[in-house]
């Protein structure tokens, strides 16, 4: 401990509390969503409204324009619907730009989400929605003590899977003994009143679970070493980590700073949909049905003095189709590969806009040993090497057989494993998750993978901003060039979540339906 300063080691306890979670700074620009029926006055009767792309935004326009008795056609380039909102079970099938077609040969019945798999209790649109479509919900359970954090390296810690419950505790326990201290003697810069620091100094000894003494001493909070039962078992309390272990051990560094609790959008209560999160992609895709063109691949976007034409391809050859307005819900670099006529400050922000790379592995297994041997159910465990995420299923507890997310990764990890062939990648997370579960080995049957930033018609996960490209490139997609509007997760503050695609998809109705019945009716992102 010699080598590390009191003013290191709270700046680094903030971080690992979620202090420094960089979701937390758009917590400023987010607006309450009216989750509500989306009753707009004026009809659309008589207008075609070209929508590009079935995903949540695309066909979610679709739905409320259909409401206000617009034509609407949907240009979807796949055979699904969904986009990114995609559930793998047996059958689904997934093409990547510089591999073949894949498909799933899970047991019927299980799935995993390769796309969203949460909703959170305060993205109020996407709840109504489940709610309006009929789609039932479950909790999810993101937040789950009992799983693990485990970290390669040289450290005492290292190469031990270590409950998230002992680290958060011991960590919690060791930050507030050494702030607890340094008020206790006056060594910290502040205007506290001597009842003040008394205050502060009982909320920190109930928070850390500190004695009378202002020290940290470990507690059932971090589990038991021997549990309690009946008779004489009253069970027994392990001892706490060091707190040099954990710091050595890397159980501090950036890779084990997701303490999900504290993130706004991760916060309980979460939940999912019952049976996966494409049953909302599908109960959108039975309102909207008639009006959806699968397999037509969009190759051009020209406004007209008139109106717009699409020119786009099937299996039948190439077509071109005519409308009044265009919504187009294709993400950014799908979108910057299409021939258009837009202005150059629109295919400037189409290009400079980037997404994150990430990759998801579903791997079954023939028994839920995480349960039966190990008591987990749901949760996260992290690592920092390449697997980054292991989640365990939050359905069917206690049934026969189970689908771990074997690895959830980003950036330069989702890079390196999404390089790898289906079977190089399964070979990878077989290795690494065995160091965690040895029971792998045994229990393993087969997998999928899905690498976002490869896959054919998404080539990424989500928008990411720069504070430079959310100041000058954001605000000219949410305007329409000519005739064409734009759509989806990434023009709106929510990017990566469900909601985003359901928030931008309402702000874009609004504005379509007032320019074609020139109402001044507007959603308030389009204020």
């Amino acid at each position: 401990m010699k080598t590390i300063t009191r003013r290191d080691f709270l700046s680094k306890g903030a971080m690992l509390a979620g202090g420094a979670y960089p979701a937390m700074l758009a917590l400023g620009l987010l607006k309450p969503s009216p989750a509500h029926a989306f009753n707009l006055e004026g009809s659309g009767k008589g207008k075609h409204i070209i929508i590009l792309g079935a995903g949540l935004a695309g066909m979610t326009c679709a739905y409320e324009l259909g409401k206000l008795g617009y034509q609407c056609t949907i240009l979807e380039a796949q055979q699904r619907t969904g986009g990114r909102c995609f559930s793998i079970r047996n059958g689904s099938t997934n093409t990547e730009i510089d591999k073949p077609a894949a498909t799933a040969r899970f047991d019927a019945g299980q799935y995993f989400n390769a796309g969203p798999s949460r909703i959170p209790h305060n993205h109020e649109l996407t709840l109504h929605y489940c709610k309006e479509l009929g789609v039932p919900i479950q909790v999810y359970n993101n937040v789950n003590e009992g799983a693990y954090y485990f970290a390669e390296g040289k450290g005492p810690l290292s190469n031990k899977k270590i409950k998230v419950r002992e680290v958060h505790n011991d960590i919690r326990g060791y930050m507030t003994e050494m702030l607890a201290k340094s008020i206790d003697h006056g060594s910290l810069d502040s205007n506290f009143t001597k009842e003040d620091g008394e205050k502060i100094i009982e909320y920190l000894q109930a928070e850390g679970g500190l004695d009378i003494d202002k020290l940290y001493k470990a507690s059932a909070r971090r589990g038991y070493a021997e549990t309690p039962g009946a008779g004489d078992k009253p069970g027994k309390v392990a001892d706490p980590h060091k707190l040099a272990d954990l710091l050595h051990s890397g159980l501090m560094d950036p890779d084990f700073y997701n303490v999900a609790e504290y993130t706004y959008e991760l916060q309980m209560t979460m939940f999912q949909a019952v049976g996966g999160m494409d049953q909302i992609a599908k109960a959108l895709e039975k309102k909207v049905a008639p009006s959806i063109k699968m397999g037509a691949e969009v190759t051009a976007i020209n406004s007209v003095p008139d109106g717009v034409k699409i020119t786009y391809k099937d299996a039948t050859g190439e077509h071109i189709l005519n409308g009044d307005l265009c919504i187009c819900a294709i993400p950014l670099p799908v979108l910057s590969n299409i021939s258009n006529n837009f202005s150059g400050d629109v295919s400037r922000a189409i290009d400079y806009i980037s997404y994150n790379q990430t990759g998801k592995i579903g791997l079954q297994f023939k028994r839920r040993f995480w349960e039966e041997d190990e008591h987990i159910y749901g949760g996260i465990t992290h690592t920092n090497n390449d697997l980054t995420q292991i989640f365990y299923p939050s359905y069917d507890y206690l049934g026969k057989k189970g689908i771990l997310i074997g690895y959830y990764n980003f950036n330069e990890k989702a890079q390196k494993i999404g390089a790898l062939g289906y079977a190089e990648r399964e070979k990878f997370a077989l290795e690494k998750g065995r160091l965690i579960h040895p029971q792998y080995d045994k229990e393993f049957e087969n997998s999928f993978s899905v690498s976002w930033h490869k896959t054919k018609y998404n080539l990424g996960g989500w928008a990411v901003y720069t504070t430079e490209t959310r100041k000058t490139q954001y605000p000219v997609l949410l305007k329409p060039d000519k005739q064409v509007y734009f759509a989806g997760e990434h023009l709106t503050y929510l990017n990566a979540w469900m909601a985003g695609a359901f928030e931008s998809a309402r702000s874009t109705v609004a504005a379509v339906h007032a320019r074609a019945t020139g109402q001044r009716t507007q959603y308030p992102a389009q204020k």
